[in-house]
């Protein structure tokens, strides 16, 4: 019989040099682990909106449930033309994927091979490393300052094996935000032929002074691919569905490494009707805002420090931080762990509704009591 050592030995270096993502626990698996009630569990682990959906999501994808054994178009045609008017771009300049992260893995995919370079910083997404090493490219890690992207490092790190730069704007897990017109100096100063992939996420989440501008930069800059998501404010994590916009030049290229019927229908329908509730979005926004206010305040309370955050969550800093994430399991509170992040002493918590936040905050206070 086969060894499982010979058989590892079948992929290349780079693929078994990789970690896997961790993603955050399940309520299910937690709840089989410690004999917990799923209804008394509490999940602020995985930037997801509390609110849910939209209405009009949901209202779209009981719509299509009848036709769900038909494949779904495979050039997404109804949620190009929604993006395209939305975000104000040509229908050739948009890449869509099963989720935010398949974008991230087809510009990897797409313009990354052995003896290229990638740069991301310190304390940036797990994905950005896992996507570089998967086509055997060299990820170049830039030490953050305060825990955000130093962008003159970045600039530094450019060699002529430079192919691609992740920046992540709010960033994952920190929550910072760079300026507007830093991030457009930083442009500026990138040679036309490396590409910046600018990993926007959380953009939903932003006040009216903060929200990017990156889109209307399209225009200027050619190597600019900007990545963003229906998994967060828009409430469709489940359905797994993000999309990319950029030159249409290297749109072609993407699509041409892009899994036929990536995204499924019903991502397809829910995406299209949540675009057309703007509401929806606002109530988001308005209910992260209280929340962070509420976890903060909390955080300090209990003498706790934190990383101010642009997004729908926090990392606080807390003494054991591995053993304060295993009380909060045990009492049936799911926050995420940032070790992997070379942030052993943080804990990260998404921000939720003002009962799921306040018990958090009660059980931590009990947990940290002498």
């Amino acid at each position: 019989m086969t060894s499982d050592l010979s058989l590892a030995s079948l992929a290349p270096a780079y693929i078994r040099a990789i970690a896997p993502y961790q993603g955050g626990k399940p309520i299910s698996e937690l709840a089989r682990e410690f004999g917990l009630d799923e209804a008394e569990i509490g999940k602020l682990a995985s930037k997801e909106n509390p609110l849910g959906m939209s209405p009009k999501a949901h209202e779209a994808l009981e719509a299509a449930l009848a036709d769900i054994a038909r494949y779904p178009d495979g050039n997404s045609f109804s949620l190009r033309a929604a993006v395209s008017e939305k975000f104000a771009v040509q229908p050739d300049q948009i890449v869509f994927g099963n989720g935010s992260n398949d974008i991230l893995e087809l510009a990897a995919r797409a313009f990354l091979t052995a003896g290229d370079e990638a740069i991301y910083s310190q304390h940036a997404f797990a994905v950005y490393p896992l996507v570089t090493q998967a086509v055997g490219a060299t990820g170049v890690v830039v030490p953050a300052v305060d825990f955000g992207h130093d962008l003159n490092g970045f600039l530094a790190a450019i060699t002529p094996k430079t192919k691609l730069i992740f920046v992540a704007n709010p960033n994952n897990p920190t929550g910072t935000l760079l300026s507007k017109s830093a991030l457009k100096a930083f442009l500026q100063q990138v040679p036309a032929h490396v590409l910046v992939v600018l990993d926007e996420a959380y953009d939903e989440y932003l006040s009216a002074e903060h929200t990017s501008e990156a889109i209307d930069w399209l225009q200027h800059f050619d190597n600019l691919i900007i990545s963003r998501t229906f998994s967060k404010a828009y409430g469709l994590a489940g359905l797994r569905v993000g999309f990319g916009l950029m030159h249409a030049a290297l749109a072609d290229l993407m699509n041409r490494v892009r899994q036929p019927f990536n995204v499924n229908s019903l991502a397809q329908v829910a995406a299209v009707a949540s675009l057309q509730d703007d509401d929806f979005v606002a109530r988001s926004y308005a209910a992260n805002q209280a929340g962070m206010a509420q976890m903060t305040q909390g955080l300090t309370r209990l003498g706790l420090s934190y990383i101010p955050s642009y997004a729908n969550f926090v990392s606080f800093k807390v003494p054991n931080a591995a053993a304060v994430n295993q009380a909060l399991l045990k009492q049936g509170v799911i926050v995420r762990p940032v070790a992997n992040y070379q942030m052993p002493d943080y804990l990260r918590v998404s921000i939720g509704l003002f009962n799921e936040n306040a018990r958090f905050l009660h059980v931590l206070e009990k947990i940290l009591q002498p």
